[in-house]
Formats: structure tokens, C-alpha cells, sequence
């Protein structure tokens, strides 16, 4: 197992690449692991790492000690110019594309807060695995945060215009329940049962075609806005050996 470990003054966020599984840990526990600017510029860094590395094959996002991550240090904005402010947000929105645009999956394991641009971080996840414990919101109105179109997206895609609107005109909190009812949550589980679910919901992925799977992440990119882009529906290797495996009655062999 490979571990690399990222300080700053009073967090760490910590990269482990074991089993073709790279796992992302925030650890900032006394402030509910919200990230201050040089976390979100080194998640980023993680992110390209990880997406050059052809060993990789599932990501996981998960908080240390029973939390995501709150978001960003709101503190440390309070210190910050306009100027510098507005790069913050630049920063987190290169961090969260970074994953986002990944071509192998990534899965959210969110217990805890899922707060602010943390939810925004979770929503670019391809999964979210949640407990009892989740909460996820975006309360920016008593910020006087500014959304951009990129941050919106996201939530739209997931939750729709109107309940998009609702959530920040609002600033409502949707708790473990009701997150999950409407699709912000794929599962729900206890807390203690999340880094289980999540490692075998990884080792599911790491048995499909690598291809197909970087496929439908391209694919479902795609189909919205260029429904007619010319696409080769099978791929070369993978798929032959997925219908003799099939034929066989046995696991297929993938290369990659």
C-alpha cells in the first residue's frame, strides 16, 4: 500500500493507492474537516496524479471520523480580499472538475456534513454511499456567496431547477432520509457498515470492463448535449472477451 500524506497547519488530507483503489481521506476534525485553500489545491494535485495513473481503477472520497467535509473554512475567508476570495473559489472549482472529469469512477462515501462547496464535492462523485449521519446543503444566502454556473450545474443535474432554487433560496438541509429519496444518495447505510459497503461497491466496479466504464462516464457527459456524437459501441478487446466469458459460463479476463 502506498500512502502519501498532505499537511497544512492543522489538517492533512491523506492519498492510499492499494488494490487499484485510490482512497482520499480528508482529516481537518476540529473544524468538521472543512478545507482550507491549500487543501483544495492540493485535492486537485491528488486528482491530476490520479488521473494519470493507468494502475487506478476506482476512487474514494471519504471525511475522517464520522464526517465529509463541511465545505470551505469560512474563517479563513473572513481574512481573505475579494480578489483572493474569488481565486479561493477558482481553486475549489478546479479541485471538484478535476475529479469530476475523471475517467474511472469515483465514489462518495458521505457520513456527516456534505456542506457547501463539500456538497458541491460529493455531487461530482459518480456514486454517494450515505449513513444515518449524512446532511447535505449549500446555505450560501447568509454568506453572501454568489453560485457560479459551474457549482449550479451540478445540483441542478441531480436535483432539477426548482429544487435547486428551493435549496439555496432557503438554505435548507437535507437530512439522510430525504437526501436519499431524491437521488442525492445511491444507498444509505449505517455509519458503521459505510467503509464496507463502499470497498465492495469498488470491487464490484474493479471487475467490470474498464472500458465500458470510461464509456458511460463519457456517454452520459455527452447524451444531453450532442445526443447524435458518432460512437463505437463496442470495444475491440473487451468486448469479445465479454461474450466468450458469457458463452462460458465464467469471469471475463479483462486486459485493462
Amino acid at each position: 500500500m502506498q500512502v502519501l500524506i498532505k499537511r497544512v497547519e492543522d489538517g492533512k488530507i491523506t492519498f492510499q493507492q492499494t488494490s487499484k483503489i485510490a482512497i482520499v481521506t480528508f482529516n481537518r476534525t476540529a473544524s468538521r474537516n472543512a478545507l482550507k485553500a491549500d487543501m483544495w489545491k492540493e485535492l486537485a494535485l491528488i486528482g491530476k496524479e490520479i488521473s494519470q495513473s493507468k494502475k487506478m481503477k476506482v476512487v474514494v472520497l471519504r471525511g475522517a471520523t464520522g464526517q465529509f467535509t463541511a465545505g470551505s473554512d469560512i474563517k479563513e475567508f473572513a481574512e481573505m480580499s475579494l480578489e483572493e476570495a474569488n481565486a479561493a473559489f477558482r481553486t475549489m472549482e478546479e479541485a471538484i472538475s478535476t475529479f469530476e472529469n475523471l475517467s474511472i469512477p469515483v465514489i462518495g462515501a458521505i457520513d456527516g456534513p456534505a456542506m457547501g462547496a463539500g456538497f458541491v464535492l460529493s455531487l461530482a462523485c459518480d456514486m454517494r454511499v450515505g449513513t444515518s449521519q449524512t446532511k447535505m446543503g449549500i446555505p450560501v444566502g447568509r454568506l453572501g456567496i454568489t453560485l457560479g454556473p459551474s457549482f449550479m450545474r451540478r445540483i441542478v443535474r441531480e436535483l432539477g431547477p426548482s429544487r435547486a432554487k428551493e435549496l439555496v433560496f432557503t438554505g435548507k438541509i437535507y437530512q439522510a432520509k430525504e437526501a436519499y429519496q431524491f437521488g442525492l444518495l445511491n444507498q444509505l447505510v449505517e455509519p458503521e457498515e459505510l467503509d464496507r459497503t463502499v470497498l465492495n461497491l469498488a470491487r464490484v466496479m474493479m471487475r467490470q470492463s474498464t472500458a465500458s466504464l470510461q464509456a458511460v462516464k463519457k456517454a452520459v457527459e455527452v447524451c444531453e448535449l450532442r445526443p447524435d456524437l458518432p460512437w463505437s459501441y463496442v470495444d475491440p478487446i473487451d468486448f469479445p472477451e465479454g461474450c466468450r466469458a458469457f458463452s462460458e459460463k465464467r469471469q471475463p479476463r479483462f486486459q485493462s
